[in-house]
Protein backbone atom coordinates (compact mmCIF):
# COMPACT_ATOMS: atom_id res chain seq x y z
CA UNK A 1 0.00 0.00 0.00
CA UNK A 2 1.94 2.96 -1.27
CA UNK A 3 1.25 6.20 -3.04
CA UNK A 4 -1.87 7.26 -1.15
CA UNK A 5 -2.54 9.26 1.99
CA UNK A 6 -5.25 6.90 3.13
CA UNK A 7 -8.44 8.15 4.67
CA UNK A 8 -12.22 7.82 4.24
CA UNK A 9 -12.25 10.92 2.03
CA UNK A 10 -10.71 8.84 -0.79
CA UNK A 11 -13.90 6.82 -1.05
CA UNK A 12 -16.97 8.20 -2.84
CA UNK A 13 -20.07 9.33 -1.05
CA UNK A 14 -22.80 6.65 -1.28
CA UNK A 15 -24.82 7.25 -4.42
CA UNK A 16 -22.43 9.91 -5.74
CA UNK A 17 -21.09 9.61 -9.28
CA UNK A 18 -21.52 6.87 -11.86
CA UNK A 19 -21.80 3.28 -10.65
CA UNK A 20 -18.64 2.02 -12.39
CA UNK A 21 -15.13 1.16 -11.25
CA UNK A 22 -14.06 4.74 -11.97
CA UNK A 23 -15.96 5.97 -8.90
CA UNK A 24 -12.89 4.76 -6.98
CA UNK A 25 -10.36 6.61 -9.13
CA UNK A 26 -8.94 8.37 -6.06
CA UNK A 27 -7.58 4.94 -5.12
CA UNK A 28 -6.42 4.10 -8.64
CA UNK A 29 -3.03 5.10 -10.12
CA UNK A 30 -4.45 7.55 -12.65
CA UNK A 31 -3.72 11.22 -13.09
CA UNK A 32 -6.28 13.90 -13.70
CA UNK A 33 -8.27 14.16 -16.89
CA UNK A 34 -11.30 12.46 -18.37
CA UNK A 35 -11.58 8.69 -18.62
CA UNK A 36 -11.12 7.75 -22.27
CA UNK A 37 -12.03 4.06 -22.00
CA UNK A 38 -15.44 3.89 -23.62
CA UNK A 39 -17.01 0.72 -22.21
CA UNK A 40 -18.86 0.67 -18.86
CA UNK A 41 -16.93 -1.55 -16.44
CA UNK A 42 -17.60 -2.39 -12.80
CA UNK A 43 -20.69 -1.61 -10.81
CA UNK A 44 -21.73 -5.25 -10.92
CA UNK A 45 -24.61 -6.43 -8.72
CA UNK A 46 -24.36 -8.07 -5.31
CA UNK A 47 -27.24 -10.55 -5.15
CA UNK A 48 -28.80 -12.34 -2.20
CA UNK A 49 -30.91 -15.09 -3.82
CA UNK A 50 -33.32 -16.46 -1.23
CA UNK A 51 -33.72 -19.87 -2.91
CA UNK A 52 -29.98 -20.53 -3.10
CA UNK A 53 -29.47 -19.29 0.45
CA UNK A 54 -32.09 -21.78 1.68
CA UNK A 55 -30.68 -24.62 -0.43
CA UNK A 56 -27.14 -24.14 0.92
CA UNK A 57 -28.12 -23.21 4.47
CA UNK A 58 -26.35 -19.84 4.23
CA UNK A 59 -28.88 -17.11 5.13
CA UNK A 60 -26.28 -14.34 4.65
CA UNK A 61 -24.84 -15.52 1.34
CA UNK A 62 -24.22 -12.93 -1.35
CA UNK A 63 -23.14 -13.48 -4.95
CA UNK A 64 -20.93 -10.85 -6.59
CA UNK A 65 -22.02 -11.28 -10.21
CA UNK A 66 -19.12 -10.25 -12.44
CA UNK A 67 -20.82 -11.57 -15.58
CA UNK A 68 -22.35 -8.15 -16.30
CA UNK A 69 -19.22 -6.67 -17.89
CA UNK A 70 -18.53 -6.21 -21.63
CA UNK A 71 -16.86 -9.62 -21.92
CA UNK A 72 -19.11 -11.26 -19.29
CA UNK A 73 -16.18 -11.90 -16.95
CA UNK A 74 -14.22 -10.34 -14.10
CA UNK A 75 -11.31 -9.72 -16.50
CA UNK A 76 -12.88 -6.47 -17.73
CA UNK A 77 -11.70 -4.36 -14.78
CA UNK A 78 -8.00 -5.08 -15.25
CA UNK A 79 -8.34 -4.64 -19.01
CA UNK A 80 -10.05 -1.27 -18.62
CA UNK A 81 -7.37 0.16 -16.33
CA UNK A 82 -4.48 -1.13 -18.46
CA UNK A 83 -6.01 0.29 -21.65
CA UNK A 84 -6.92 3.60 -20.01
CA UNK A 85 -3.30 4.03 -18.91
CA UNK A 86 -2.07 2.88 -22.33
CA UNK A 87 -4.23 5.39 -24.17
CA UNK A 88 -2.71 8.17 -22.09
CA UNK A 89 0.74 6.96 -23.16
CA UNK A 90 -0.05 6.63 -26.86
CA UNK A 91 -0.20 2.84 -27.07
CA UNK A 92 -1.21 1.32 -30.40
CA UNK A 93 -1.03 -2.45 -29.78
CA UNK A 94 -1.90 -4.49 -26.70
CA UNK A 95 -0.92 -8.07 -25.95
CA UNK A 96 -1.71 -10.68 -23.34
CA UNK A 97 -1.59 -14.42 -22.75
CA UNK A 98 -4.62 -16.23 -21.46
CA UNK A 99 -6.56 -19.46 -21.24
CA UNK A 100 -9.60 -17.58 -22.50
CA UNK A 101 -11.38 -14.89 -20.51
CA UNK A 102 -8.59 -12.32 -20.14
CA UNK A 103 -7.89 -12.70 -23.85
CA UNK A 104 -11.51 -12.09 -24.76
CA UNK A 105 -11.72 -9.07 -22.46
CA UNK A 106 -8.57 -7.71 -24.10
CA UNK A 107 -9.97 -8.24 -27.59
CA UNK A 108 -13.21 -6.44 -26.73
CA UNK A 109 -11.46 -3.60 -24.89
CA UNK A 110 -8.97 -3.11 -27.71
CA UNK A 111 -11.76 -2.93 -30.27
CA UNK A 112 -13.54 -0.25 -28.26
CA UNK A 113 -10.30 1.74 -27.83
CA UNK A 114 -9.15 1.40 -31.48
CA UNK A 115 -6.06 -0.57 -30.45
CA UNK A 116 -4.61 -3.61 -32.19
CA UNK A 117 -4.62 -6.76 -30.08
CA UNK A 118 -2.24 -9.70 -30.45
CA UNK A 119 -3.19 -12.48 -28.06
CA UNK A 120 -1.21 -15.60 -27.17
CA UNK A 121 -3.15 -18.69 -26.06
CA UNK A 122 -2.26 -22.33 -25.35
CA UNK A 123 -3.02 -24.80 -28.11
CA UNK A 124 -5.94 -26.21 -26.12
CA UNK A 125 -7.76 -22.90 -25.74
CA UNK A 126 -11.49 -23.08 -26.47
CA UNK A 127 -12.16 -22.79 -30.21
CA UNK A 128 -15.31 -20.81 -29.45
CA UNK A 129 -13.39 -18.23 -27.41
CA UNK A 130 -10.71 -17.96 -30.10
CA UNK A 131 -13.43 -17.31 -32.67
CA UNK A 132 -14.86 -14.57 -30.47
CA UNK A 133 -11.46 -12.92 -30.03
CA UNK A 134 -11.05 -12.85 -33.80
CA UNK A 135 -14.57 -11.50 -34.32
CA UNK A 136 -13.56 -8.54 -32.16
CA UNK A 137 -10.53 -8.01 -34.39
CA UNK A 138 -7.76 -9.59 -32.33
CA UNK A 139 -4.98 -11.59 -33.94
CA UNK A 140 -4.62 -14.86 -32.04
CA UNK A 141 -1.40 -16.85 -31.74
CA UNK A 142 -1.86 -20.42 -30.56
CA UNK A 143 1.28 -21.80 -28.92
CA UNK A 144 1.90 -25.54 -29.18
CA UNK A 145 3.92 -25.75 -25.97
CA UNK A 146 1.04 -24.59 -23.77
CA UNK A 147 0.13 -21.74 -21.44
CA UNK A 148 3.51 -21.00 -19.89
CA UNK A 149 5.13 -20.72 -23.33
CA UNK A 150 2.29 -18.45 -24.47
CA UNK A 151 2.90 -16.22 -21.46
CA UNK A 152 6.63 -16.08 -22.14
CA UNK A 153 6.11 -15.21 -25.82
CA UNK A 154 3.67 -12.43 -24.99
CA UNK A 155 6.13 -10.97 -22.51
CA UNK A 156 8.97 -11.16 -25.03
CA UNK A 157 6.80 -9.44 -27.64
CA UNK A 158 6.36 -6.54 -25.22
CA UNK A 159 10.11 -6.14 -25.04
CA UNK A 160 10.71 -6.54 -28.77
CA UNK A 161 7.89 -4.41 -30.14
CA UNK A 162 6.96 -2.06 -27.28
CA UNK A 163 3.40 -3.37 -27.11
CA UNK A 164 1.16 -2.56 -24.14
CA UNK A 165 1.37 -5.44 -21.65
CA UNK A 166 -1.90 -6.64 -20.16
CA UNK A 167 -0.49 -9.87 -18.75
CA UNK A 168 -2.18 -10.56 -15.45
CA UNK A 169 0.10 -10.42 -12.44
CA UNK A 170 2.94 -8.81 -14.42
CA UNK A 171 1.45 -5.41 -15.12
CA UNK A 172 0.62 -4.09 -11.63
CA UNK A 173 -2.37 -2.22 -13.05
CA UNK A 174 -4.17 -5.54 -13.42
CA UNK A 175 -4.21 -5.95 -9.64
CA UNK A 176 -5.21 -2.31 -9.17
CA UNK A 177 -8.23 -2.82 -11.41
CA UNK A 178 -9.25 -6.02 -9.67
CA UNK A 179 -9.17 -4.45 -6.20
CA UNK A 180 -12.25 -2.37 -7.07
CA UNK A 181 -14.36 -5.51 -6.52
CA UNK A 182 -13.53 -5.25 -2.81
CA UNK A 183 -14.56 -1.59 -2.74
CA UNK A 184 -17.90 -2.39 -4.36
CA UNK A 185 -18.62 -5.26 -1.99
CA UNK A 186 -17.94 -2.95 0.96
CA UNK A 187 -20.21 -0.25 -0.43
CA UNK A 188 -22.99 -2.67 -1.41
CA UNK A 189 -23.00 -4.21 2.08
CA UNK A 190 -23.67 -0.78 3.57
CA UNK A 191 -20.06 0.17 4.35
CA UNK A 192 -19.28 -3.19 5.96
CA UNK A 193 -16.92 -6.04 5.16
CA UNK A 194 -18.05 -9.66 4.94
CA UNK A 195 -16.50 -12.33 7.14
CA UNK A 196 -15.36 -14.49 4.22
CA UNK A 197 -15.00 -14.28 0.42
CA UNK A 198 -14.67 -17.29 -1.90
CA UNK A 199 -12.77 -16.75 -5.15
CA UNK A 200 -11.98 -19.01 -8.14
CA UNK A 201 -8.19 -19.13 -8.57
CA UNK A 202 -6.11 -19.88 -11.65
CA UNK A 203 -3.13 -17.51 -11.88
CA UNK A 204 -4.07 -15.82 -8.59
CA UNK A 205 -4.52 -12.08 -9.36
CA UNK A 206 -8.26 -11.93 -8.67
CA UNK A 207 -7.65 -13.15 -5.12
CA UNK A 208 -4.61 -10.91 -4.67
CA UNK A 209 -6.51 -7.90 -6.00
CA UNK A 210 -9.29 -8.51 -3.49
CA UNK A 211 -6.75 -8.75 -0.67
CA UNK A 212 -5.23 -5.42 -1.72
CA UNK A 213 -8.64 -3.78 -1.89
CA UNK A 214 -9.77 -4.91 1.55
CA UNK A 215 -6.39 -3.90 3.05
CA UNK A 216 -6.82 -0.44 1.59
CA UNK A 217 -10.29 -0.22 3.12
CA UNK A 218 -8.67 -0.98 6.49
CA UNK A 219 -6.03 1.69 5.78
CA UNK A 220 -8.80 4.18 4.98
CA UNK A 221 -10.30 3.48 8.39
CA UNK A 222 -13.67 2.23 7.14
CA UNK A 223 -13.43 -1.45 8.17
CA UNK A 224 -11.64 -2.94 11.19
CA UNK A 225 -10.15 -5.98 9.44
CA UNK A 226 -10.18 -7.71 6.05
CA UNK A 227 -12.26 -10.86 5.48
CA UNK A 228 -10.90 -14.39 5.26
CA UNK A 229 -10.17 -15.39 1.68
CA UNK A 230 -10.88 -18.90 0.39
CA UNK A 231 -9.33 -19.74 -2.96
CA UNK A 232 -11.13 -22.38 -5.01
CA UNK A 233 -9.29 -24.48 -7.58
CA UNK A 234 -10.34 -27.32 -9.86
CA UNK A 235 -9.43 -30.75 -8.55
CA UNK A 236 -7.81 -31.52 -11.91
CA UNK A 237 -5.49 -28.50 -11.62
CA UNK A 238 -4.77 -27.54 -8.01
CA UNK A 239 -1.15 -26.44 -7.55
CA UNK A 240 -2.08 -23.77 -4.99
CA UNK A 241 -4.21 -26.14 -2.92
CA UNK A 242 -1.10 -28.32 -2.72
CA UNK A 243 1.18 -25.37 -1.89
CA UNK A 244 -1.15 -24.12 0.84
CA UNK A 245 -1.41 -27.58 2.41
CA UNK A 246 2.39 -27.62 2.94
CA UNK A 247 2.55 -31.33 2.16
CA UNK A 248 5.83 -30.83 0.33
CA UNK A 249 7.00 -32.44 -2.86
CA UNK A 250 5.78 -31.67 -6.37
CA UNK A 251 2.11 -30.79 -6.94
CA UNK A 252 -0.16 -33.60 -8.13
CA UNK A 253 -0.24 -34.25 -11.88
CA UNK A 254 -2.52 -31.95 -13.86
CA UNK A 255 -5.43 -34.03 -15.11
CA UNK A 256 -7.25 -31.14 -16.75
CA UNK A 257 -10.65 -29.63 -16.08
CA UNK A 258 -13.66 -28.26 -17.89
CA UNK A 259 -13.00 -24.97 -16.08
CA UNK A 260 -10.56 -23.51 -18.61
CA UNK A 261 -10.50 -20.14 -16.84
CA UNK A 262 -8.69 -21.68 -13.84
CA UNK A 263 -6.79 -24.43 -15.66
CA UNK A 264 -3.36 -22.94 -14.90
CA UNK A 265 -0.65 -25.46 -13.94
CA UNK A 266 1.96 -22.75 -13.21
CA UNK A 267 0.18 -19.73 -11.67
CA UNK A 268 1.89 -16.43 -12.45
CA UNK A 269 1.64 -15.07 -8.89
CA UNK A 270 0.69 -18.24 -7.08
CA UNK A 271 3.12 -17.72 -4.20
CA UNK A 272 1.62 -14.32 -3.48
CA UNK A 273 -1.91 -15.75 -3.61
CA UNK A 274 -0.96 -18.40 -1.04
CA UNK A 275 0.62 -15.73 1.16
CA UNK A 276 -2.53 -13.58 0.99
CA UNK A 277 -4.74 -16.51 1.92
CA UNK A 278 -2.55 -17.33 4.92
CA UNK A 279 -2.43 -13.69 6.02
CA UNK A 280 -6.23 -13.49 5.92
CA UNK A 281 -6.70 -16.67 7.97
CA UNK A 282 -8.35 -18.32 4.98
CA UNK A 283 -7.78 -21.51 3.04
CA UNK A 284 -7.69 -23.19 -0.36
CA UNK A 285 -10.14 -25.89 -1.41
CA UNK A 286 -10.54 -28.01 -4.54
CA UNK A 287 -13.77 -28.86 -6.36
CA UNK A 288 -14.45 -31.50 -8.97
CA UNK A 289 -15.80 -30.86 -12.45
CA UNK A 290 -19.06 -32.52 -11.38
CA UNK A 291 -19.33 -30.14 -8.42
CA UNK A 292 -18.84 -27.16 -10.74
CA UNK A 293 -21.50 -28.46 -13.12
CA UNK A 294 -23.88 -28.81 -10.17
CA UNK A 295 -23.07 -25.24 -9.10
CA UNK A 296 -23.71 -23.98 -12.64
CA UNK A 297 -27.17 -25.55 -12.48
CA UNK A 298 -27.86 -24.12 -9.03
CA UNK A 299 -26.79 -20.62 -10.06
CA UNK A 300 -29.14 -20.83 -13.04
CA UNK A 301 -32.12 -22.41 -11.27
CA UNK A 302 -31.90 -20.72 -7.86
CA UNK A 303 -30.25 -17.38 -8.62
CA UNK A 304 -30.97 -16.66 -12.28
CA UNK A 305 -27.26 -16.44 -13.16
CA UNK A 306 -25.72 -18.16 -16.16
CA UNK A 307 -22.12 -19.09 -15.34
CA UNK A 308 -19.37 -21.06 -17.02
CA UNK A 309 -17.58 -23.73 -15.02
CA UNK A 310 -14.76 -21.52 -13.72
CA UNK A 311 -17.29 -18.79 -12.96
CA UNK A 312 -19.23 -21.22 -10.77
CA UNK A 313 -16.18 -22.59 -8.94
CA UNK A 314 -16.58 -20.37 -5.86
CA UNK A 315 -20.22 -21.39 -5.52
CA UNK A 316 -19.16 -25.04 -5.78
CA UNK A 317 -16.56 -24.36 -3.11
CA UNK A 318 -19.21 -23.27 -0.62
CA UNK A 319 -20.26 -26.83 0.19
CA UNK A 320 -16.65 -27.97 0.54
CA UNK A 321 -15.84 -25.01 2.81
CA UNK A 322 -18.89 -25.70 4.96
CA UNK A 323 -18.04 -29.39 5.25
CA UNK A 324 -14.47 -28.53 6.30
CA UNK A 325 -15.62 -25.99 8.89
CA UNK A 326 -14.03 -23.10 6.99
CA UNK A 327 -17.31 -21.16 6.85
CA UNK A 328 -19.86 -20.68 9.62
CA UNK A 329 -23.46 -20.69 8.31
CA UNK A 330 -24.19 -17.54 10.34
CA UNK A 331 -21.44 -15.53 8.63
CA UNK A 332 -21.78 -13.00 5.84
CA UNK A 333 -20.29 -14.88 2.91
CA UNK A 334 -19.47 -13.61 -0.58
CA UNK A 335 -18.97 -15.95 -3.55
CA UNK A 336 -17.64 -14.41 -6.76
CA UNK A 337 -19.28 -15.49 -9.99
CA UNK A 338 -16.51 -14.63 -12.40
CA UNK A 339 -17.72 -15.44 -15.90
CA UNK A 340 -20.23 -16.89 -18.32
CA UNK A 341 -19.96 -18.18 -21.87
CA UNK A 342 -20.49 -15.90 -24.86
CA UNK A 343 -21.32 -17.11 -28.35
CA UNK A 344 -20.77 -15.96 -31.92
CA UNK A 345 -23.70 -15.34 -34.24
CA UNK A 346 -23.43 -17.35 -37.42
CA UNK A 347 -22.36 -15.51 -40.54
CA UNK A 348 -19.91 -13.07 -38.92
CA UNK A 349 -16.54 -13.22 -40.65
CA UNK A 350 -13.78 -12.75 -38.07
CA UNK A 351 -11.25 -10.13 -39.22
CA UNK A 352 -8.57 -11.25 -36.79
CA UNK A 353 -5.90 -13.66 -37.96
CA UNK A 354 -5.15 -17.05 -36.39
CA UNK A 355 -1.60 -18.40 -36.24
CA UNK A 356 -0.37 -21.64 -34.72
CA UNK A 357 3.30 -21.52 -33.74
CA UNK A 358 6.06 -23.31 -31.89
CA UNK A 359 7.88 -21.22 -29.34
CA UNK A 360 11.28 -22.16 -30.78
CA UNK A 361 10.42 -21.68 -34.47
CA UNK A 362 13.35 -19.88 -36.17
CA UNK A 363 11.14 -17.48 -38.11
CA UNK A 364 8.67 -16.81 -35.27
CA UNK A 365 9.55 -13.18 -34.58
CA UNK A 366 9.64 -12.20 -38.23
CA UNK A 367 6.18 -13.72 -38.60
CA UNK A 368 4.84 -11.82 -35.58
CA UNK A 369 6.45 -8.57 -36.74
CA UNK A 370 4.83 -9.00 -40.15
CA UNK A 371 1.51 -9.70 -38.42
CA UNK A 372 1.76 -6.44 -36.52
CA UNK A 373 2.60 -4.52 -39.68
CA UNK A 374 -0.32 -6.05 -41.56
CA UNK A 375 -2.72 -5.08 -38.80
CA UNK A 376 -1.28 -1.58 -38.76
CA UNK A 377 -2.11 -1.19 -42.45
CA UNK A 378 -5.60 -2.61 -41.86
CA UNK A 379 -6.27 -0.01 -39.17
Amino acid sequence: MTGYRYGPELLPEPGAGPWTMWRYRSLLPLGDGPIRYALPVGGTPLLGPAALRARLGLPRLWLKDETWGPSASNKDRATALVIEAGLREGARTITTSSTGNAALATAIGAAAAALRAVIFVPIGCSAAKIELMRVFGADVVRVREGYRAAFDLSREAVGRFGWLDRNTGVNPLTLEGKKTVAFEIWEQLGARAPEVVLVPVGDGPTLVGLAIGFRELVACGVIPAPPRLIGVQADGCRPLVHAWSELGGPPPPVRGTIADGIDVPEPSIGDRAVDEVRASGGAFVAVSDDEMVTAMGELASYAGIGAEAAGAAATAGLRVALAQGLVDPAETVIALVTGRELSVSEGIAPPGRLLTVSADAPDLWAELAALGEARAVAH
